[in-house]
């Protein structure tokens, strides 16, 4: 069974006003073991294997509390970060100078001694294949694995730095923020609170690549889950999510999120457009 180490509920939110009913991805059981297959960029999209289904979730506004969420409690935070980069569709640019910008935000939030930013992925409802890019994910899940957490240390350090890493406190974060001038119209990314996961709530998922096969959760249906979501996110706004910590003292471990179809998306909405950067955090 995972070891989620959930934290007892310390948040006490103000009434939530703002909400919105939407269908997300689940795993509805396990009576199929979940596979992911991932073709190469511009060639498809993606294959599961599972017993999916939709479930009708309330999704709440979290900008009225932004202010009170954690990255140790519920997972995810919201904030305002500025970009230099003009274009996030030009590779080398987001490597050599989102990458830069990325490192530097999370070492302000979190306060780790060193960030690796080993990857990015771009993201579009707008003929996403034929453009080499990849599509919104509509399935919850989590990035990384008690395993695959650190096997990917592993694999990114030279070995004797990632043994020596390994012995003490690390985590994995998704950046995510939206790549377009205008503000987010349609499929927005949910998260659900990590203090409503329960253990059964994680299921291993593999995530089958043409050279690789990695290791992601999937999330299992829960009544329970808390969800939320940051309408009309804009460009100078980041979602960090933490989707890996070795700790296990209690605070948030992992976490789920997914993209979703907002039933108040306009008539002609702007295709959604989002990058995300995935990065290590090593604390002394």
């Amino acid at each position: 069974m995972v070891d989620v180490q959930i934290a007892e509920a310390t948040a006490t939110w103000p009434p939530l006003a703002g909400w919105i009913d939407a269908p997300v991805n689940y795993l509805a059981d396990l009576s199929i073991k979940p596979v992911t297959y991932n073709p190469p960029h511009g060639t498809g999209v993606p294959r599961r294997e599972g017993n999916y289904r939709d479930f009708t979730m309330r999704i709440h506004d979290a900008r009225p509390i932004a202010h009170d969420l954690s990255l140790d409690r519920q997972a995810f935070i919201l904030t305002h970060h500025d970009t230099e980069v003009r274009d996030f569709y030009d590779e080398e640019e987001v490597r050599t100078k989102y990458h830069a910008e990325v490192e530097a935000l999370i070492r302000r939030e979190t306060g780790a001694s060193k960030v690796v930013v080993f990857d990015h992925t771009v993201r579009t409802a707008d003929r996403a294949v034929e453009r080499g890019l990849r599509t919104p994910v509509r399935s919850v899940h989590c990035d990384y694995t008690e395993k695959s957490g650190p096997k990917r240390v592993r694999d990114l350090l030279p070995a004797d730095e990632a043994e020596q890493r390994l012995k003490k406190r690390f985590a994995e974060f998704n950046v995510w923020r939206n790549i377009a001038q205008d503000p987010v119209e349609m499929t927005p990314l949910g998260l659900v609170d990590s203090e409503s996961l329960a253990p059964r709530d994680l299921a291993v998922c593999d995530l089958v690549y043409a050279d690789r096969t990695g290791e992601i959760y999937q999330g299992v249906y829960n009544a329970d889950h808390r969800w939320f979501y940051f309408p009309k996110m804009t460009r100078d706004e980041a979602i960090l999510i933490k989707c890996y910590d070795s700790v296990k003292d209690g605070r948030a471990r992992f976490s789920l999120h997914s993209a979703f179809d907002d039933p108040t998306t306009p008539a002609n909405p702007k295709p959604r457009q989002s990058i995300e950067a995935r990065a290590f955090a090593f604390f002394d």
